[in-house]
């Protein structure tokens, strides 16, 4: 077991490397459209101005599915393969594709309160956690 503690499988796509970072969006300067992940140009518009924003950390399930057979090396990671979920969350001003930490589509529905979390992608070979961001079902409502 390693004391090392865990590490962001791509920092860039949170604020900081606090385990309750947010995720880093861009929101563009000309016509205020947000991107996830940050991007350097406006896919609206074409601007390049474009301005780091802390996305929101709660939001609503727009759609789902869950994946229930393995991905092709070199993305499958866990041995054995178990079946997770997939969704949209819509966060008001842009909605992100996630991980969702729910893999029983009787569970999910479109609308539900989601929050974000991180979860362990994979470890490496010394035993560092890699984790990545994923949205949970969350008991709060969201505004």
């Amino acid at each position: 077991m390693t004391t090392t503690a865990p590490r962001p499988a791509d920092p860039s796509l949170f604020v900081d490397v606090t385990p309750d970072a947010a995720l880093r969006g861009a929101r563009c300067a000309q016509c205020a459209t947000v991107t996830f992940p940050s991007q350097q140009s406006c896919p609206r518009c074409g601007a390049t101005e474009m301005n780091p924003e802390a996305l929101p950390t709660v939001g609503v399930l727009w759609s789902y599915t869950v994946q229930s057979f393995a991905p092709k090396k070199p993305f499958l990671t866990t041995e054995p393969f178990t079946a997770f979920g997939v969704g949209y969350i819509d966060l008001g001003d842009v909605i992100v594709e996630s991980r969702l930490t729910v893999n029983d589509p009787d569970a999910l529905r479109i609308g539900m309160p989601m929050q974000l979390c991180r979860i362990v992608n994979h470890l490496e070979d010394d035993g560092t956690e890699v984790v990545t961001f994923a949205f949970a079902p969350s008991n709060e409502e969201t505004a």
